[in-house]
């Protein structure tokens, strides 16, 4: 590595969403500390299916003092309140998973404990789905941002984007350009390494150059060329618990509400994404192929989507789990490169994200700590395992039977670490409490009242209120929260007059 007060030469191996998220956060944030010179090949192309993102990405982009409207109408985006997911519980059923809280959140004890107190004892009350900003107002087709006034309902709920990840990742790289990144093109042939260290020195390309730097980020996708290929680092299988590695994808006209949500429907061999864009749909059929061939779930797909057809479907391969380690020796892999979770719960950005995130907090000084390093995996580690887990209780939380795909994920064996979270639940709704990670209480209260997962027991505080107080609580509640999202613009109205859809970076 450099000596004490050199810049750090960084050399970004692969474009796309993570490359050039990686290359722009690394040139805005750390200008004095390093050069980034990124390495692509056109030919290679990007995946380009990630339509879909989680509320994280406003904190990234505010960073980089990225203006929203104007991104938004780059890269043709929607406003996204949460996920809708259509027969996960059971056939026929309908929940959303909310980028908010159930009820105000602003009480000590947890909300959804008073709603399974009326629910035990017989009170009264709404859905629990009717109780929550987030969820009616996606249900009513509306937005408007937030209120920053934490003593006002319009507080309770955030916001992500849908946009599209072919605009993105050249949105990503004209910012980066143009703070002082480099680029070449290229496609990589052989990587250098020291003998005696086993750090990377450099990568050639085609042409014979050699491009040498002090720290390498492979972000080349699932083909991971210096964390997989050159470093040899071991890959940790998940697919017993997440058997989906197939997608089809086809994007249509919108010819329905444009929903500020994204759709998940469950499907024969796995579930179809819907995510409404400025321009038009994105599409996908998510599958396993032990259970579902390409042509059936191609045939699938076609058959469902609600518009007219503006590609042909093409299939994507993919496997689910992570590298044993992300950063090893002077190499971090960021991305699908590091590792790739399906996109049911809109994660892949938001590991891209964290990783990028831990990289700059622990960037390195003259040269790479290895307690530093360790710190980086495990972050990296944590955020990969709970996103698992969150992943997993989807497929094993439902009823759905009669279907080899469904009885296989319903009646697997799941890990500890999610079991003990389950049983929590069952028995008197307890959420286990992050601090850190992607999906904080409401998501997993939403994931499991939604599927039907239902305590026995609730916390015992409760109990304190009476059943007259809760009942005229959450009939009042019930009804404010109809009024405040009544009176929200209509979601495609706000677009046009916030961030209607420019031409494309």
């Amino acid at each position: 590595m450099t000596a004490g007060g050199e810049q750090v030469n960084i050399v970004v191996v692969g474009g796309g969403t993570a490359g050039w998220m990686t290359a722009a956060a690394l040139v805005k944030l750390l200008p004095r500390r390093c050069t980034v010179h990124l390495v692509e090949s056109e030919a290679i192309g990007i995946v380009g299916v990630g339509e879909a993102t989680l509320p994280h990405i406003r904190a990234f982009n505010e960073k980089l003092g990225i203006a929203e409207a104007e991104f938004m109408a780059r890269t043709r985006a929607t406003f996204k309140l949460g996920i809708e997911f259509q027969g996960w519980g059971k056939p026929g059923d309908s929940y959303i998973h909310p980028f908010g809280t159930f009820g105000t959140g602003q009480s000590e004890v947890d909300f959804h404990q008073y709603w399974l107190r009326c629910i035990h004892q017989g009170i009264p009350v709404p859905p629990i789905q009717e109780l929550s900003a987030a969820c009616m107002i996606a249900r009513m087709n509306r937005f408007d941002l937030p209120s920053t006034d934490p003593n006002r309902l319009e507080s309770t709920f955030g916001y992500a984007y849908q946009f599209d990840a072919n605009l993105y990742a050249p949105y990503m790289r004209a910012f980066a350009e143009a703070m002082g990144a480099k680029r070449t093109e290229g496609r990589i042939v052989d990587v250098h390494r020291n003998g005696e260290t086993g750090d990377i020195e450099s990568v050639q390309l085609e042409s014979g150059e050699r491009i040498a730097g002090d720290l390498f980020v492979d972000c080349s996708g699932f083909v991971s060329l210096l964390l997989g290929k050159a470093l040899g680092e071991p890959f940790q299988d998940w697919s017993k618990w997440l058997p989906c590695d197939r997608a089809v994808a086809m994007p249509c006209r919108t010819e329905t509400a444009l929903t500020p949500y994204t759709g998940v429907i469950a499907m024969p061999g796995g579930w179809r994404w819907r995510i409404p864009l400025q321009h038009r749909t994105g599409n996908g059929y998510v599958y396993s192929s032990a259970f579902m061939g390409d042509d059936e779930a191609r045939a699938g797909l076609v058959a469902a989507v609600e518009g007219e057809p503006i590609a042909e479907p093409r299939v994507l391969r993919f496997r689910a789990g992570r590298r044993e380690r992300s950063w090893v020796h002077n190499c971090v892999g960021i991305g699908l490169a590091s590792g790739f979770l399906e996109p049911l719960e809109s994660t892949s950005i938001y590991l891209t994200q964290q990783a990028i995130t831990a990289l700059l907090e622990l960037f390195p000084e003259r040269e790479v700590s290895p307690i530093d390093r360790a710190e980086f995996n495990r972050l990296v580690d944590m955020e990969y395992d709970r996103v698992r887990d969150f992943l997993i209780l989807h497929y094993h939380a439902t009823t759905r039977a009669g279907m080899p795909f469904w009885d296989y994920v319903r009646t697997m064996e799941i890990p500890d670490s999610l079991a003990e979270k389950l049983e929590l639940f069952r028995r008197r709704g307890r959420i286990v409490k992050y601090r850190e990670g992607a999906f904080l209480d409401a998501s997993w209260i939403a994931v499991y009242l939604g599927q039907g997962v239902m305590p026995e027991g609730h916390d015992p505080r409760a109990d304190i209120p009476s059943a007259e107080s809760l009942a005229r609580g959450m009939a009042a509640l019930h009804e404010e929260i109809r009024a405040a999202a009544t009176r929200l613009p209509d979601h495609r109205q706000h677009i046009e007059s916030y961030c209607p859809m420019a031409d494309a970076a």
